[in-house]
């Protein structure tokens, strides 16, 4: 692939023995940055163009069992959450990307995390976004779990047949109002992106149900004070499913780190938080002249 190309189409690329379908924006010369994610039509096309603006090289992907990439038995994942921290680093192999800023949303975050702590010479920086410092299952007791009306959802709503693609987007719209902030709900949007992320995606039943499956393989909460990075932790303080108490706790326990908080934000990142959230990525990690922009934009909060 040619080292600069404004956006290319996606493709796959293997890693190991799976398949990882990539796009990228920008030229490989910059400063990259990593967006894993359990769609990567999660990061929009223009969020990712102002990254490359401001002088990055952006490489977005589905983790395995989503989108395009390669899927799983329902049910029986096999890979660990290590598995997923481990096919960042060997996509960096792929692109020959010495180190690179690895920014993780929701359960991206735990792979974010591992790799930064499991591979601490290939990170950057770190951006963790609406996750928590433990794995799937019960939080620690000092940490909120996920909500109420988000327990009541996931128990009490019947999964819909996963080979009813209406059925699907109807479920998946569903559970986006419930984790919607204070700031309100987008319905037109969310069915949107719903639509996009189930005509795209290879095995739905596995894409939403096998992480829970994984193995998480050992604790890492404690192992947090051992990042030496440059860390920003940003949150939605109307999170349902991590609520906030999460965030916080991740700051303060990686040495360091800024706080950003979403005011009214739920789990979710609407593109009203974008300007905030870019500015404060770019002001994490200064490489390029056009970083200037950010502190327009962002002041950090010490954690501390």
């Amino acid at each position: 692939m040619p080292l600069h190309v404004r956006r290319s189409p996606e493709h796959m690329v293997t890693v190991g023995d799976v398949d990882l379908c990539v796009t990228t924006f920008g030229d490989r010369r910059q400063p990259p940055v990593l967006l894993p994610s359990t769609s990567r039509l999660f990061w929009e096309d223009r969020f990712c163009d102002r990254l490359t603006d401001a002088g990055r090289f952006v490489l977005r992907y589905d983790t395995r069992d989503t989108g395009r990439s390669t899927a799983y038995v329902t049910g029986s994942p096999g890979y660990s959450l290590r598995d997923l921290a481990s096919d960042i680093i060997e996509l960096m192999d792929a692109f020959e990307l010495a180190r690179a800023h690895l920014v993780g949303f929701s359960v991206a975050g735990w792979i974010c995390q591992l790799a930064a702590l499991d591979h601490r010479d290939r990170v950057s920086a770190l951006t963790l976004i609406n996750t928590r410092p433990t794995p799937p299952g019960p939080p620690d007791p000092d940490l909120p779990e996920h909500s109420d009306r988000v327990m009541n959802f996931f128990t009490e709503t019947p999964a819909p047949d996963w080979s009813d693609r209406a059925a699907v987007i109807d479920y998946r719209v569903e559970g986006a109002r419930i984790l919607a902030g204070a700031q309100g709900f987008d319905e037109q949007q969310a069915r949107q992106q719903a639509t996009r992320m189930v005509d795209r995606t290879t095995d739905m039943a596995s894409s939403m149900l096998n992480l829970a499956y994984a193995e998480a393989g050992d604790r890492w909460r404690e192992r947090l004070g051992e990042l030496t990075v440059p860390t920003l932790v940003v949150h939605g303080t109307d999170d349902p499913f991590f609520p906030y108490g999460n965030g916080q706790a991740m700051a303060r326990e990686i040495p360091g780190a800024d706080l950003l908080p979403l005011n009214g934000v739920g789990h979710e990142l609407p593109d009203t938080t974008w300007d905030r959230l870019l500015a404060a990525i770019l002001a994490l990690q200064p490489e390029s002249a056009n970083d200037q922009v950010a502190q327009q934009y962002y002041r950090p909060t010490s954690a501390r």
